[in-house]
């Protein structure tokens, strides 16, 4: 994680109302008791669509939106332009515990940071609060490895999404199509993608593919 040493963060704590939108329950009960702790948190509301964490952003005008990549069949790409559209002075924090999203990717819908849930409570407590209080939070290498795709993982996505049947990949590959076969699990696994046009259409939201 970047350093995220601030002035800010050691000053008077200024309370934060954060609004968490994933749609599962046990993320939401994770984040709530994590944040719950947190002298500098005024208020944590829960949203598991769209439309909820739009009503609520509207309602109690969060200083910040914890927005999954991924909500469902919704992107939280897209969820993250319409709040800071319909709640400009709401900060969004996209996380994930399959995408990457990369930074150029994420400013451009709006988001203020990035972050994988794999890191630890304190490493994303503290990134909330940085994105609350108008900063931002992307990894260093971002760009340049934003995904956990392996390289050969990306060429077979990049070949799914010219329309390229596995036989066919494993042609352009020098590859069998039981490899191919392996890898295309792979991606799907990691991408929360259950068949080839979801895969296409996650890596597309961001930012793997064109």
């Amino acid at each position: 994680m970047a350093a995220v040493t601030h002035s800010q963060l050691s000053g008077p704590a200024r309370r934060l109302r954060v609004l968490v939108v994933d749609d599962h329950d046990v993320v939401h009960w994770g984040f709530r008791l994590m944040l719950g702790n947190q002298p500098w948190v005024e208020r944590c509301l829960s949203a598991r669509t769209g439309d909820e964490a739009y009503a609520l952003a509207l309602r109690y005008t969060p200083h910040v939106a914890m927005v999954d990549l991924f909500i469902g069949e919704e992107s939280g790409a897209e969820i993250c332009e319409q709040l800071r559209a319909r709640s400009p002075s709401t900060n969004v924090l996209l996380i994930s515990g399959a995408g990457r999203i990369s930074a150029s990717a994420a400013r451009a819908v709006g988001a203020s940071g990035f972050v994988p849930k794999d890191w630890g409570a304190g490493d994303i407590a503290r990134a909330v609060r940085m994105v609350g209080l108008g900063m931002t939070v992307f990894r260093p290498q971002a760009d340049g490895n934003s995904t956990p795709l392996s390289r050969r993982e990306r060429q077979v996505l990049e070949l799914i999404a010219g329309g390229s049947t596995n036989r066919e990949i494993a042609a352009a590959l020098h590859l069998s199509p039981h490899t191919i076969k392996e890898h295309t699990s792979s991606l799907y696994r990691k991408l929360s993608a259950r068949n080839r046009a979801e895969a296409v259409q996650r890596a597309q939201r961001i930012g793997l593919t064109t």
